[in-house]
């Protein structure tokens, strides 16, 4: 009997160094090999990458597309502000519509899984997460979301936020959050987000340290209560831009203990990149914590968007392999091993960092694949190579057409002498 689908002439370095054919079989990898049988659909990689699917491990959907609505941007504070003065009269439509927007621009450039951040407080109350609730179910053809609550503005210092995030997890988020830096007790933030995740048995994803001043940190905090609720690999902080201020030896005791207490990291490397070292007038610090140097200690560690088109970030386009291709140039790395490092932090550590279950390019595994106009992870990094076309369990979700050079017709290419 033929396979359901059959990706032929499929690069997977990790697998082999000649193309292979993947065979798809009720949504799942059913045989790789180089010669695997017939297939009802047979597409063509064309002896590209292939790769199991880009993974955003920290965006925020719900706040994407208002920068024509904005006043100013500038300093982390006033992005807050700013949104804060917006989300009030966001409406649930136009969350949903600003999302979608921003969604699709993910899916169509390889994108498989996603965790989003829903902002919860008393005031946008549980217009955003029901919003991505909606993406969430009317995408899963395409993509895999899941839904982060947290609360943006404090979490102690804002009466009622308590109650809507526990009422958002009783209604199916998929995880809690918390945003110590903007809480007038960021202890009490902490101990609270980790006994609603106890009572709700949710993993933990945590805004922290998000300034270039190293002379205190909420880092020892949530690697403590990581620790004392046994929340070990369950844990992830984004930002933690005070890594990139402190010596390398002190950079290295913190990867220590959080390679020790599971906790993962996620940077956002153009966010922060755009929003730390402002006011400097010479000498400006990139502010971008050095995943590199955590993943290399044994820290899981991903790259991811954070922010599209608002006062945070006031651009994107959602491809994940030109934020691993901007850490690269802000990290300065350039050998291959480095480079594909930069690709593992968008692709499987991401994953690894959202417990994602059945991710890669193995027999039993979900059909999730992406083909990349590249020849090695290295070389996609270095080019910031197009996404040509993806699947979801195996079922086609988008392609694009590779550009294609056009010569008028009474021209032809010189000849070699």
């Amino acid at each position: 009997m033929p396979f359901d689908l059959v990706l032929d002439h499929a690069l997977v370095p990790e697998l082999s160094d000649r193309p292979l054919s993947i065979a798809v079989e009720n949504g799942l990898i059913a045989a790789i090999g180089a010669d695997i049988g017939s297939g009802r659909v047979h597409e063509d990689a064309g002896g590209r990458l292939v790769l199991p699917g880009f993974v955003d491990s920290h965006i925020h959907l719900d706040k994407s597309c208002i920068l024509d609505r904005c006043r100013a941007e500038g300093s982390l504070a006033e992005a807050i502000a700013e949104v804060g003065r917006l989300k009030a009269d966001f409406d649930e439509a136009d969350i949903h519509a600003r999302a979608e927007a921003t969604l699709q621009k993910a899916i169509l450039q390889g994108t498989t899984r996603m965790r989003t951040h829903a902002e919860i407080d008393t005031r946008i109350g549980l217009r955003g997460f029901h919003a991505l609730q909606r993406l969430k179910r009317d995408y899963a053809f395409a993509i895999d979301l899941e839904i982060c609550v947290f609360p943006q503005e404090g979490l102690t210092n804002d009466p009622g936020a308590e109650d809507l995030l526990v009422k958002a997890c009783m209604e199916g988020a998929d995880l809690v959050g918390g945003c110590p830096y903007t809480d007038t007790d960021p202890d009490e933030q902490i101990a609270r987000i980790f006994a609603i995740a106890r009572r709700f048995d949710l993993d933990v994803d945590f805004h922290l340290d998000f300034d270039l001043d190293p002379s205190w940190t909420h880092l020892d905090a949530v690697i403590a209560a990581t620790e004392a609720n046994g929340w070990q690999g369950r844990v992830a902080v984004g930002h933690v831009t005070k890594l990139s201020a402190m010596p390398r030896a002190r950079v290295a005791d913190y990867a220590a203990r959080l390679a020790r207490a599971g906790v993962a990291v996620t940077v956002l490397p153009a966010t922060d990149l755009f929003l730390m070292g402002r006011g400097r007038e010479g000498d400006a610090p990139r502010g971008v914590a050095p995943a590199h140097l955590l993943a290399g200690a044994g820290v899981t560690c991903s790259l991811a968007t954070n922010n599209v088109m608002n006062p945070f970030t006031p651009f994107g386009d959602c491809s994940l392999n030109r934020m691993a291709n901007l850490y690269a140039n802000i990290a300065q790395l350039g050998r291959k091993a480095e480079m594909a490092l930069c690709l593992d932090m968008v692709t499987r550590q991401a994953a690894r960092l959202m417990r994602c279950e059945g991710y890669g390019i193995a027999i039993g595994n979900p059909a999730d694949l992406v083909v990349i106009d590249a020849v090695s992870p290295a070389h996609a990094v270095a080019e910031i190579a197009p996404v040509v076309m993806g699947f979801k369990r195996g079922v086609k979700t988008f392609e694009r057409p590779l550009a294609r050079l056009i010569r008028p017709l009474a021209e032809a290419p010189s000849a070699v002498r």
